[in-house]
């Protein structure tokens, strides 16, 4: 929508010419005193000139016993985790009255280096909500993984400029900050005084004091209140994370008050189109927030203006002359169900989304990993005793464990009885080829083989599986469809879903990914399978930043010492 003049916005403001638009019969949530204001909201061009008061309008709009509360903002993911384009995110989310998403591209970073941020930036040019960009701070996440690119300081900064971008994104080298490496150094330098985002899972005491006294200011990683709690005593903003495998939203509820909302967010990190068609976005983690007795004031101020202030979006988060015009109408508070939602005076539907450019998709054919046999998932081992990766159901942090597997013909094999299952990682970059492979605990499978190119963060493929026959046969089907996720029993490919772009993101609609994402959950559930999101806690088991066990193309890795177990 074209900015408008000053001299429009007065005038409009003042009532001495129609608005452009009014929502003439509904009330405000004033997420700063709580108060619901009763009144005409007047919009000019992209931004609000006038509340509380009668105004005439080129158009009108009825919304007559509604609540009016500001659009939201999702103040940390990453789009390719919802495998669509961010144009189809964009259509996904915004009629669920998502205005705002603050993306870090790092998944696509990882595979095709800054090509993939540019082409994030490109999309956010052309997107009806607004997209804004965090430059990725780790590709990859840390030196014990292969990824597709390493993207340093001086790839950074000239894009540090755009107006899309906000600052550099979530720090997960957590070590790398608080033992100084030169690398991690030089980006914090960089930014110096512009926002840089936290990732820091567990850490406290003097070590947490020395990270955020590198100038870190938010924070998504808290799993408990406690955790939670010192961070926000430490001058960190705390984003309350509820996405398709980490789930933190019960655990940090009961510290959202009307006092702390002023320094907490929401975010959704990771979320799948699954998730979203069955249970929502950011309107779910409302929902289910107030369900849990948090006070709606504190709830709809931690996903606006919290949100915006946080991040410094002074343009936003309160629905108020001057702001911009980003407004979810709905029927009440509690249900947090959109009817209608504006993103820059712009009303979210068909017609809106039609008039947007569309970018070329990058990052095709980026699958260059080895044709796999099933002897490549053979353990070399002579001793029982064993590191096995102890998933936590809802949680991306592990147990590391330690089991007894005998050594059979120089093999560790799969124990579906125990619930041991092997997994493997191959690199996928045409670097070196390195195969990996481990014992997981928490599938619950009993047959068969999962696969998949979203692997975080290095998006190599990870495979898990009870046969090396069908783990080769998923693994060499990845490198046919350009990517994706695949299902194996008995020899056949039970059900798959193509991610091209980059093997992250699928070209179609988000409606048709949502029901391959149904078809491919209940091949998973015929294996065994009982996790309820196999397929993306799969790919967090291979990243080395999050305690305490993992697994990269380079072996195990014990997090908390930071170090591949010999």
């Amino acid at each position: 929508m074209t900015r408008p003049s000053l001299s429009d916005l007065i005038s409009q403001g003042r009532g001495d010419v129609p608005a452009d638009r009014v929502l003439r019969g509904g009330r405000v949530l004033d997420v700063v005193t709580g108060s619901m204001i009763d009144g005409d909201v007047a919009i000019c061009g992209d931004t609000v000139v006038g509340i509380g008061a009668a105004y005439e309008g080129r158009e009108v709009i009825d919304v007559t016993g509604k609540t009016l509360v500001p659009g939201f903002i999702d103040t940390h993911l990453h789009i390719e985790s919802s495998l669509v384009t961010p144009h189809e995110f964009d259509r996904c989310v915004g009629p669920r009255g998502v205005t705002t998403a603050i993306c870090d591209p790092h998944e696509i970073a990882n595979v095709i280096g800054v090509a993939g941020i540019e082409y994030f930036l490109a999309c956010a040019r052309e997107t009806v909500i607004d997209i804004r960009v965090n430059l990725s701070s780790c590709v990859p996440s840390s030196h014990m993984e292969t990824a597709g690119a390493e993207i340093m300081a001086e790839d950074l900064t000239p894009l540090m400029d755009d107006p899309a971008v906000i600052g550099l994104a979530e720090f997960m080298n957590y070590p790398g900050v608080i033992f100084q490496d030169p690398g991690c150094m030089a980006k914090l330098e960089a930014f110096r005084g512009r926002h840089i985002d936290g990732h820091c899972p567990q850490l406290v005491g003097k070590d947490l004091n020395a990270y955020v006294a590198a100038g870190i200011r938010t924070e998504h990683e808290a799993t408990t209140a406690e955790e939670a709690r010192e961070k926000l005593q430490k001058g960190m903003r705390v984003l309350i994370r509820e996405g398709s495998v980490s789930k933190d939203l019960h655990a940090l509820q009961p510290l959202l008050t009307d006092v702390t909302s002023a320094y907490m967010c929401l975010c959704t990190d990771d979320r799948n189109p699954l998730d979203i068609g069955e249970h929502g976005h950011l309107d779910y983690m409302i929902r289910e927030l107030i369900r849990l007795g948090c006070p709606p004031l504190a709830v709809y101020r931690a996903a606006s203006l919290s949100a915006a202030e946080a991040f410094g979006l002074k343009d936003r988060g309160q629905i108020a002359p001057g702001k911009r015009a980003d407004i979810v109408v709905l029927d009440e508070l509690a249900t947090c169900r959109a009817g209608m939602v504006f993103a820059g005076g712009v009303l979210l539907e068909e017609t809106a989304f039609a008039k947007r450019r569309p970018v070329a998709p990058v990052g095709r054919n980026s699958v260059e990993a080895p044709v796999v046999t099933p002897e490549d998932f053979r353990s070399t081992a002579n001793r029982s005793e064993t590191d096995v990766i102890g998933i936590i159901d809802g949680k991306i942090i592990t147990e590391h464990l330690h089991e007894e597997i005998p050594v059979e013909d120089g093999d560790k094999r799969p124990d579906p009885s125990r619930d041991l299952v092997k997994i493997a990682v191959i690199e996928r970059h045409g670097r070196n080829g390195n195969i990996a492979t481990g014992f997981v605990r928490g599938f619950g499978m009993k047959r068969g083989a999962i696969a998949s190119t979203v692997c975080h963060d290095h998006h190599n493929i990870a495979v898990v599986g009870v046969e090396y026959d069908d783990m080769a046969l998923a693994a060499n089907r990845l490198g046919q469809i350009e990517g994706g996720f695949v299902v194996v029993e008995g020899g056949r490919v039970q059900a798959e879903l193509p991610l091209p772009v980059a093997g992250l993101m699928s070209l179609a609609p988000f409606e048709a990914v949502h029901d391959d994402l149904v078809v491919l959950r209940a091949a998973a559930r015929a294996l065994g399978v009982t996790l309820e999101e196999p397929f993306l806690q799969l790919a967090f088991l291979a990243l080395p930043v999050i305690p305490a066990l993992k697994i990269t193309d380079r072996g195990m890795v014990d997090v908390t010492k930071f170090e591949i177990i010999s």
